[in-house]
């Protein structure tokens, strides 16, 4: 079973806006404006594959965010 608020690769925060409140949320999140290679979604077991976002370290996309981004300095 998987947390939405937790990378399913890690098991760190992954930053979602879509699950960070109970609230609707009014900034879109992070990955909205990245490009995920699909390499990485497949490398991942298929039970976990669409339970959760991925956090930006495992996603591989560090390179591609601000520096605003909270896990663009781990």
């Amino acid at each position: 079973m998987s947390t939405p608020a937790l990378c399913p690769a890690c098991g760190a925060s992954n930053d979602c806006s879509m699950v960070s409140s109970n609230e609707v949320p009014t900034n879109a999140c992070w990955c909205f404006g990245v490009t995920l290679d699909p390499s990485v979604i497949e490398a991942l077991p298929a039970e976990l594959r669409n339970a959760a976002c991925l956090c930006p370290r495992c996603a591989g996309v560090l390179e591609q965010l601000p520096a605003t981004i909270p896990d663009a300095s781990r």
